[in-house]
């Protein structure tokens, strides 16, 4: 009795692997052995049950997959990269609300497969932006989506605007409500800056904050239970970098800019 497709595809990282390498093209025997660091003794075994369940064929030494495998190899690559951000860190995913996330980036969360998780010391709380320093030089603008604003926001936001970056910020409506309660005078002073944009957010925003440069994105995710804790996701590349800008477009389209207080 032959075993089932998901027992041949995944209770064997040999024959995982196989299948993965074998998605960029037909591949001599050589190159399969010297790409997996295995042996031909040890790996025929599993190369004849791939081929023993239709997913794999082979011409002479020469090895590739069959339409079968092509159909089952394409989605076995798309679920092992949604799944490996997750692996990364599976107690912080696993603990964040990701009500935030909308369901179309679900599915392009596999660009987040090289982010790191940070637990910053409580002293350096307040200075996280200085994370994204390495970029900056690289960088013409950052991102922002927050629902909090920063005791030490003010000489952060000069010091970004004076190195000559384009801030682009979209605030909660309760942040904005705080903004023009407490800190009207120097808001009002901000947007007349070219170089900083503001944005309201009416609806809920079930996340701390957001932000990305050109480089580099942070994120800063609630508990399931609504409470913080401080540690952040770090990600470098364009991959995150883009995932973050199509995040951020989903909340600008529904936000209204400020253009005075």
């Amino acid at each position: 009795m032959k075993k089932s497709l998901l027992d041949i595809i995944f209770a064997s990282d040999k024959r995982k692997n196989v299948l993965l390498l074998l998605q960029d093209g037909v591949k001599e025997m050589d190159d399969i052995l010297v790409s997996l660091k295995t042996n031909r003794q040890s790996l025929l075994p599993q190369m004849r049950m791939l081929e023993e369940h239709y997913l794999v064929s082979h011409t002479l030494d020469r090895y590739e997959l069959t339409t079968i495998g092509k159909l089952v190899v394409d989605e076995m690559a798309h679920l092992l990269g949604i799944i490996q951000p997750f692996e990364n860190d599976i107690d912080y995913w696993g603990s964040r609300n990701l009500d935030f996330i909308p369901s179309h980036l679900f599915g392009k969360i596999y660009k987040l497969r090289n982010c790191e998780i940070i637990n910053p010391d409580l002293t350096e709380l307040f200075s996280i932006h200085k994370s994204l320093n390495p970029g900056y030089s690289l960088s013409r603008s950052v991102y922002t989506v927050t629902t909090i604003l920063y005791p030490n926001f003010e000489p952060i936001i000069k010091e970004l605007l004076e190195s000559g970056l384009t801030l682009h910020y979209i605030f909660s409506r309760e942040v904005f409500d705080k903004i023009k309660a407490e800190y009207q005078a120097v808001f009002a002073d901000l947007i007349k800056n070219e170089s900083f944009n503001m944005y309201v957010y009416n609806k809920n925003m079930d996340l701390l904050y957001f932000t990305f440069d050109d480089t580099h994105s942070l994120t800063c995710m609630l508990k399931n239970n609504g409470e913080f804790d401080h540690r952040f996701m770090l990600c470098r590349g364009h991959d995150p970098v883009d995932w973050n800008r199509e995040l951020y477009e989903y909340y600008l389209k529904d936000s209204v800019p400020v253009r005075e207080i």
